[in-house]
């Protein structure tokens, strides 16, 4: 018993990792987008354009309206 639990622990743990690593990708991609464009950091610009920025990645990364995921194959 002890022998599956170890293993189904690791997969659930880096599973969980993955996810908080991608999760702060979009903030970090949008900020490095509005900084390139001359946004400084605080600003009501900047503020805007991280925003709309956000959800345009969130978008980007959804399924389309009435779509549902397919079955892995894992």
């Amino acid at each position: 018993m002890k022998l599956f639990k170890l293993p189904l622990l690791f997969v659930f743990t880096l599973f969980a990792g993955l996810g908080i690593t991608a999760c702060g990708s979009i903030e970090t991609a949008a900020q490095d987008d509005c900084t390139s464009i001359g946004w400084q950091i605080g600003t009501k610009g900047y503020n805007d354009c991280f925003k709309a920025r956000v959800y345009e990645r969130k978008l980007d990364y959804s399924l389309p309206p009435g779509d549902q995921p397919s079955p892995s194959l894992l």
